[in-house]
């Protein structure tokens, strides 16, 4: 029985600039067909990582293959199997959108009439036929993303790398991006997404790796990254609060772990290993004569996964650090 090769399988990546280590030792692996966030601060290698794979960078050790082709040896044939989309539009502001994606598409080999045709569908796909002539120094940051999007897409790669595609964007154009990218990945494509915003990871990614310091410090999905740093847990509202130490001896016997109370003394939190026995917590307060006014269950989330991890919030203002500047500056 045959295997389909991953879409990129990173082994032990490394890179450095003079005395920093940006990339140390990173192994990737990535399904086709799925979107893989990598997550990270500003500075933590997540750049400088798909300029690796993109073969927009040697690196100084370790290995990488993209759907088998290794990066180093196959880097001509890597370069047809992906687009990437950088942090900073690879766009000419004198130009239109429309001229911009011809010349993007001649480059590619297409032949005028082709161009042309690549052109009109991906601004319709886009949304942005309406402003198809207008200079690109007239567009807003958002156009501009799209429109650097679109121009990743001409040769329809199986592979798409994005870098940190919805920085600086507003949420509409966040959630339009969004809606993008999961039709990508729904009409075949793989996408390589990394961002610093945990939100995006976490409604985007199947899979995610969390990269601080130029090392993968944590990898699995939304999910798994939550459970690992512990357990779900159960919010309470009592409609009496004079019920309120009733309720957290109903608690600690039931389910055998202590209560907090919130500070105005209306709430109770605990956490939750066993949801089957929050139904023999119910049953128990109703013997006891206490009504809930509310109950919910509260996962970890993955801000408090990243905390944990790193031992720092994430950051998502728009500055990077050097390396990841000089770098995204020399792709753009």
């Amino acid at each position: 029985m045959t295997t389909t090769p991953l879409a990129v399988e990173a082994s032990g990546l490394v890179k450095t600039f003079g005395t920093n280590r940006a990339v140390d030792g990173v192994d990737l692996r990535v399904e086709a067909g799925t979107v893989y966030g990598v997550l990270g601060p500003n500075g933590a290698g997540k750049t400088t990582t798909i300029s690796m794979l993109a073969t927009l960078l040697k690196a100084d050790g370790g290995e990488a293959r993209i759907f088998g082709h290794d990066v180093r040896r196959e880097a001509q044939t890597v370069r047809t199997l992906i687009g990437v989309t950088g942090q900073y539009a690879s766009v000419d502001e004198t130009l239109s959108a429309t001229e911009n994606l011809v010349v993007f598409a001649r480059l590619l080999g297409l032949s005028r009439a082709d161009a042309k045709r690549k052109a009109v569908e991906l601004l319709e796909r886009f949304g942005l036929t309406e402003a198809a002539s207008r200079p690109l120094k007239n567009f807003s940051g958002g156009m501009r993303r799209r429109l650097d999007l679109a121009a990743s897409l001409i040769a329809q790669p199986p592979l798409i790398f994005l870098d940190e595609p919805t920085t600086g964007l507003d949420p509409r154009t966040r959630a339009q991006m969004w809606d993008t990218i999961r039709e990508l990945v729904a009409t075949g494509s793989t996408v390589l997404l990394t961002t610093q915003y945990l939100d995006e990871a976490d409604q985007l990614a199947d899979r995610i790796a969390v990269i601080d310091h130029g090392k993968v410090v944590a990898e699995g999905t939304s999910d798994e990254l939550k459970a690992s740093i512990g357990s779900s847990s159960l919010q309470l509202r009592l409609t009496d609060v004079l019920r309120l130490d009733a309720a957290r001896t109903i608690v600690r016997n039931t389910l055998g772990v202590d209560a907090v109370a919130s500070p105005e003394g209306s709430r109770l939190t605990a956490p939750m290993s066993d949801p089957d026995r929050v139904t023999d917590l119910l049953v128990s307060f109703r013997e006891a004569g206490i009504t809930l006014a509310e109950m919910s269950v509260q996962k970890p989330t993955l801000d408090e996964v990243f905390l944990t991890i790193t031992g720092a919030p994430a950051t998502t203002d728009d500055d990077t650090d050097s390396t990841d500047r000089e770098l995204a500056g020399s792709i753009a």
